[in-house]
Order: structure tokens, then C-alpha cells, then sequence
């Protein structure tokens, strides 16, 4: 059966278990994590492709899917239900050989193959479900065509002594892409993969069923694919961009990017009107502020009750904080509480936690970062949970 043909289907991978990010991700993966308040990392993405005017996705999930499946819903919130287009989660399936996990990013794809044949696209991009950006893929496409490219790869200039943690792009004048490397010690070049791929889709079909067959192959883009296509001396050419991305891996990075925005000329604007960034968090009441709270330089969303302090702070949708409770530098997920009279400095309280009165979280030395999980109850009694230095 062929559904109505897309010259574009994008493929978005957000299995990402996000280890890294500790107690924030024991429950759900990294993509549906909560940031900046009223979104979760995945809507980044999403938008991003709305705004591009591409409207087929595949959401590739895998680690702990509950949440992400219930949040993207249809993708009326992206709008992105329309009649010919549409999110669709695609977990892995039993085949006739049995069902496993998708093997790496590039089996993600192959195990789908299926699914993107249904529209006949001639382009196909790969986006990843766990990077802060706003792109317009659109201008990206525009560029693959104009190259006659088999595959682009959106890269960034990064500073040359972080180039060794990248994937590294050797490109000529004119962008063609001569080498990859990935994550080499010395590179000669700064241009880093983005993650962020268009294929002609062809190409890239024919690339999924010969590394499919190779027994010795890790399955991945980077490690795989691409060195695959290079080899076979394919049009490979880098796109640059030049705006805000962040992938946010660790705490610290988590930690630092949320409270960026709080920064009066933050580099990531989640304000400004065009290439909005959609969310599915609107179903909550206004918020509430107390007559003796205190709010200081903090973002503040819908549904939240706010009867103590908070400065410097990102109060996500449904927070509470009681009379006489403060929270400082600290970020606080969907649903967590603090009760009256407790302390909250340079913490992150997961979703649905419980700051119950009496307790001082968090050190004042501006060092450590304290990580609360979700829907944990912290009393008086307790001894430290996740200390991040």
C-alpha cells in the first residue's frame, strides 16, 4: 500500500537511554526529558520540522517509551496530523527471525525501511531526538539538491581543541566532503557532524542492506555508513550551520543550558516569534503567585502555585512551592513540590518529587549540582542522593 508521496520523510531516532544524565533518565528516555520549563528536549526536534514544512516523521523509540508515546500523541501539537502526513512511533518489532533492539543508528533506519517506502520519498532525513536547536531543513534540502549530493551532512565549527570528541569532516572548497573521522585525536579540520543528515533516498537504501548484511558492522552512521559511501566514492557534502545547538549529555551541561535562559541576552531564544518551538504542555491552568511570594529572575509555567521564594529559577508546568520555601538556581520538573519552610539551592528536583519541610537541599559553594530523580519523597532524614560535582 502507498500512502501519499513526500519528496521528504524525516526519521527522528530518540531511543537514547541518555546515561549520562543519571537519575533524570532512570524512568524515560533522554528525549522526553523535561528543559526550560515547558517543554521536553524531543519537542526541539519536532518543531523543527514543522517549521521546515516537513510533516511525515518516524519517531524511532526504544529506551523506556511510555511517556514519549503519550506526549507526542498524534503531533497535533507540532501540527503535525495532518491528513497525509503524521508522526508514527516505530519501537522495534518481531520479525521473522524474532524481534531484538534496533543494533545501532544506521539498523534503526534498515529495520524501516518499509515504513519510508510507503511514500516513495526522493529525500530522507535523519535527525536525532536529543539536541536543543532550531534549523530550518528546508534551506539544508535546498543546499543537497544544489550539489546533486547523494548525502549532507549538517556540520558546526567547533573550537579546534574539542574537535577530538566530534565526528570531523574534511570538506573542500566548494563543501565536498574528501574524509571523515570519527573522533579523531588529531584532526585536521573543525568542521563536527551535527548528526543531521539528508539522503537521496535511493542511495541510502542500497547503503542500509549492504551494512544490514555485514555481520562485522556496528550498524552506525558514523562508524559505518558514511566511511561506507566515501569509500565508494559517493557525493558526500557538508552544510554549515551557524546558530544555537547544544547537545545537553551531562548534568552540567543540562544544569547550564536550562539556566541560560534566564540570561537577559541568552543565546537561545525561546521567545522570538518565527521558528517557534511547539510544545504538547498547554493543557494546564494560569499559574499562580501568592500574596507574600517572591519571584526573582525566573521563568514560571502554566499551572504552577507559587507561595514562597524562587529566584534565579526554572519552575516547570504544576510546580508547588509552599509559604516560607525557597528555591534558588535550581530547576524544578513537572509536578515537584516543595514544601513549607524547606531550602532548594542549585538542585534539580525530578518529576512528581516531594521536597518535604525541614529539608535544606543543596550546597551553597556554587560547586556541587544536586540530582533528585522523579517522583522521589525527600525527608529531613535523608542523606544525600545524587551529588554531582
Amino acid at each position: 500500500m502507498s500512502m501519499q508521496r513526500q519528496e521528504c520523510v524525516a526519521m527522528l531516532l530518540a531511543g537514547g537511554q541518555g546515561s549520562r544524565l543519571g537519575a533524570l533518565t532512570k524512568k524515560i528516555a533522554k528525549p522526553a526529558v523535561a528543559f526550560g520549563g515547558k517543554h521536553r528536549i524531543i519537542d526541539f526536534s519536532l518543531s523543527n520540522c514543522a517549521n521546515s514544512g516537513i510533516n511525515t516523521v518516524g519517531v524511532l523509540t526504544q529506551y523506556k517509551p511510555l511517556l514519549l508515546n503519550s506526549y507526542i500523541g498524534t503531533g497535533a501539537a507540532w501540527d503535525l496530523d495532518d491528513a497525509y502526513g503524521g508522526v508514527y512511533l516505530l519501537p522495534p518489532y518481531a520479525t521473522e527471525t524474532g524481534g531484538k533492539w534496533y543494533l545501532g543508528t544506521a539498523d534503526a533506519i534498515y529495520q524501516n525501511i518499509d515504513f519510508i517506502d510507503n511514500y516513495e520519498p526522493e529525500y530522507v532525513l535523519i535527525i536525532s531526538g536529543d539536541h536543543l536547536y532550531k534549523m530550518d531543513y528546508s534551506l539544508m534540502l535546498d543546499s543537497h539538491k544544489k550539489s546533486n549530493a547523494d548525502l549532507t551532512i549538517s556540520v558546526m565549527e567547533v573550537p579546534w581543541e574539542e574537535a577530538s570528541r566530534f565526528g570531523i569532516l574534511t570538506a573542500d572548497a566548494d563543501k565536498k566532503i574528501r574524509k571523515f573521522s570519527e573522533k579523531p585525536k588529531e584532526p585536521d579540520s573543525n568542521l563536527a557532524s551535527m548528526g543531521i543528515y539528508i539522503f537521496s533516498w535511493p542511495i541510502l537504501k542500497e547503503a542500509l542492506q549492504k551494512d544490514g548484511a555485514n555481520k562485522s558492522s556496528d550498524h552506525d552512521f558514523g562508524k559505518n555508513v558514511i566511511p561506507m559511501l566515501l569509500e565508494e566514492g559517493k557525493n558526500l557534502y557538508a552544510y554549515t550551520f551557524s546558530g544555537y545547538w547544544k547537545d545537553v549529555g551531562t548534568i552540567e551541561s543540562y544544569y547550564e543550558t536550562n539556566m541560560e535562559l534566564l540570561e537577559p541576552d541568552s543565546p537561545f531564544n525561546i521567545f522570538e516569534e518565527d521558528m517557534r518551538v511547539f510544545s504538547n504542555s498547554n493543557i494546564y491552568p494560569p499559574h499562580y503567585l501568592g500574596p507574600d511570594s517572591q519571584i526573582e529572575n525566573t521563568l514560571v509555567c502554566n499551572g504552577s502555585r507559587i507561595l514562597g521564594h524562587a529566584k534565579h529559577s526554572i519552575l516547570s508546568f504544576n510546580v508547588f512551592i509552599d509559604e516560607g520555601a525557597q528555591v534558588t538556581d535550581s530547576i524544578l520538573l513537572p509536578g515537584a513540590q516543595v514544601m513549607k519552610g524547606a531550602c532548594v539551592n542549585r538542585a534539580i528536583i525530578g518529576e512528581n518529587s516531594i521536597i518535604q519541610s525541614g529539608v535544606s537541599l543543596g550546597g551553597l559553594n556554587g560547586e556541587t549540582i544536586t540530582v533528585i530523580g522523579d517522583s522521589q519523597v525527600i525527608d529531613p532524614a535523608w542523606e544525600g542522593g545524587e551529588h554531582r560535582e
